[in-house]
């Protein structure tokens, strides 16, 4: 079985474009409720996972003073400037529900492109964990 009946879509996924500032992403990571959400590029290409800690450990390394510390100050930043770039690998929407367990292993969801690496949606850690559960029922 593949994952496309598995597929969250993209319309349903909070993500953030890498050209946003650094204010607008922590506020809709904010908005989201999640630690980590996707990031797309303007041709909604998937480009990476961005998560509380990285922009958490980011903003820290730029600057050593932390009680100069200001959302004003680090405005000129993007989300691409902060992103680590192949830390969370997709799937194409044409993988089998088996290749995700192990990228589900340290991440809630795995991102899902198509052939064109365009970002179409994700799918759960608990999707996953719920399908191989019902597979070990019958």
């Amino acid at each position: 079985m593949n994952i496309a009946s598995f597929l969250l879509p993209k319309a349903e996924v909070a993500y953030l474009r890498d050209d946003m500032t650094l204010r607008q992403g922590l506020e809709k990571l904010r908005r989201s409720g999640f630690s980590a959400i996707p990031v797309i590029d303007r041709e909604d290409r998937y480009v990476g996972v961005i998560s509380v800690a990285d922009f958490l450990w980011n903003i820290l390394a730029y600057n050593q003073n932390l009680e100069d510390i200001t959302l004003k100050k680090l405005e000129h930043m993007t989300v691409r400037d902060f992103l680590q770039n192949g830390k969370v690998k997709p799937a194409c929407i044409d993988t089998a529900m088996e290749n995700l367990l192990e990228r589900a292993k340290n991440q809630n969801f795995v991102p899902v492109i198509d052939d064109r690496s365009v970002f179409i949606g994700i799918v759960t850690r608990s999707d996953i964990i719920k399908y191989f559960v019902d597979q070990n029922r019958e």
